[in-house]
């Protein structure tokens, strides 16, 4: 936890110290704008740890205000760091080539004010475009053709949530929204695969009641992410079961003639405290085999050793990266990082969230609900 919170501050102090060097390279500014553009710098860099303390001594009001300013202002400097790297290699390359072939390629260069504008136009037009992707929840449809759903069913439609990321900045009328989506697709089952709180959930009272208009035939399930952990496994918990979930814990059960259902804690629970401890394997193999095995789990990590043992494991937790071009991190990282994979007899699905981590802002990853539709199939 310490060297997460080591590494996240240097990077994000690096990203913006290199923003302050280029604009003094673009603008050439004296000292006292230097200076008032530190003073605001150092407050954004500490925003997540002076949102932190404000909350923690219930000041919510000026919480909310610092996180919202606080992290849109991070997805803004994220993103005009990573389009000020691709400027900065276009100069760089104009030099080396110049270098190379022995010749001048000056007029193609740009200045070091266009290589400051040009990023910021673009981090501040994503950013006013991926506020909005943030709130366009999708539905995605999945339809799987299984022997194991027993033909009197027919057709079982399982709707999954994941990473909601409730707290500061997700809020009711973005719940609302979610909640409409999954209440429009019907389900039979409802599931949140992690992450429905944020790290902290302290006033969030109010928000457990708009689940209960989510009433499935055969029930809602949630399983832990690392947030509930951060939050407080027992107040998370607490949460979600007044939420009306049964939370799954290191736990499967079935249910009769139709389907098992398992979930397991995310990891994050070892280093904390109260982590459900059981192998994949072990878990799965108590259930019916004859039965649809849907996996409930935070991250979309296969066990080698779980695979064949379950049908279906539902994931999320990457957010697609949520703001591109973080995405390509995420997908080097994770075998999958939205969508479907098949691995042998098992099928992992990654959903890209509903809600947002941090930036309140989705570019080129946009919020999703999952409807998956399970139809009897003889074929075997």
């Amino acid at each position: 936890m310490r060297l997460f919170f080591i590494t996240f501050f240097l990077t994000y102090g690096g990203m913006h110290l290199y923003a302050f060097l280029k604009a003094r390279a673009a603008f050439k500014f004296g000292k006292i704008t230097g200076i008032c553009i530190i003073f605001f710098m150092i407050p954004m860099v500490l925003a997540p740890v002076i949102i932190r303390v404000l909350e923690k001594n219930e000041f919510e009001l000026l919480a909310r205000l610092l996180s919202f300013i606080g992290y849109t202002w991070m997805g803004i400097i994220l993103l005009f760091f990573s389009a000020s790297i691709l400027t900065d290699l276009y100069r760089l390359i104009l030099k080396l080539a110049g270098f190379i072939f022995r010749k001048d390629f000056a007029h193609l260069n740009i200045s070091s004010k266009i290589s400051f504008w040009i990023p910021l136009a673009l981090s501040l037009c994503i950013a006013f475009y991926g506020y909005f992707e943030a709130k366009n929840v999708q539905i995605e449809h999945i339809t799987i053709k299984t022997p194991k759903l027993p033909k009197e069913t027919g057709r079982l439609r399982i709707v999954q949530i994941s990473d909601v990321h409730l707290g500061l900045i997700i809020r009711e009328e973005h719940l609302k929204n979610i909640l409409e989506q999954v209440k429009k697709a019907d389900p039979d089952i409802f599931v949140s695969t992690g992450d429905l709180i944020d790290g902290q959930i302290n006033q969030l009272d109010g928000l457990t009641e708009l689940f209960h208009e989510i009433k499935p035939r055969y029930g809602k399930f949630a399983i832990t992410g690392n947030h509930e952990f951060i939050a407080g496994i027992d107040q998370s918990i607490d949460f979600m079961k007044r939420a009306g979930f049964t939370v799954l814990r290191a736990e499967g059960l079935s249910i009769p003639d139709l389907i098992n259902i398992a979930g397991v804690d995310d990891p994050r629970g070892k280093s904390i405290g109260d982590y459900k401890n059981i192998s994949e394997k072990e878990l799965l193999s108590k259930l019916p085999r004859e039965r649809f095995t849907l996996l409930l789990k935070h991250r979309p990590l296969i066990d080698s050793d779980a695979v064949g043992l379950f049908d279906l494991q539902l994931s999320g937790h990457v957010h697609k990266g949520q703001l591109f071009p973080f995405s390509l991190i995420t997908k080097f990282y994770y075998p999958k990082h939205a969508g479907m994979l098949k691995s042998n007899n098992s099928l992992l699905y990654v959903n890209r969230g509903a809600g947002t981590w941090g930036p309140p802002i989705r570019f080129l990853s946009p919020p999703e609900v999952t409807v998956i539709e399970l139809i009897h199939d003889g074929k075997i």
